[in-house]
């Protein structure tokens, strides 16, 4: 009696580490592709910002012209 208790233990612990190990490789997954995600964003971002920075800097080159002014 003692023995198949003792066996039902064993295979309830060997159970429980399993799911265990089941949960933190899939909260690994969701780490790494929320990382992937983020990196991602901020790419976009910085593509963004680059694109601003152009547009800003060739507004700023044709402001100093002056158009249409007779010397």
């Amino acid at each position: 009696m003692r023995s198949v208790r003792d066996t039902l233990a064993v295979a309830a612990c060997l159970c429980a580490l399993g799911v265990g190990a089941a949960g933190c490789s899939s909260t690994q997954e969701k780490a790494a592709a929320q990382q992937a995600e983020s990196a991602q964003i901020l790419k976009e971002r910085a593509e963004r910002q680059k694109a601003k920075k152009a547009a800003k800097q060739k507004r700023k080159h044709d402001h100093g012209k002056q158009k249409g002014k007779a010397k």
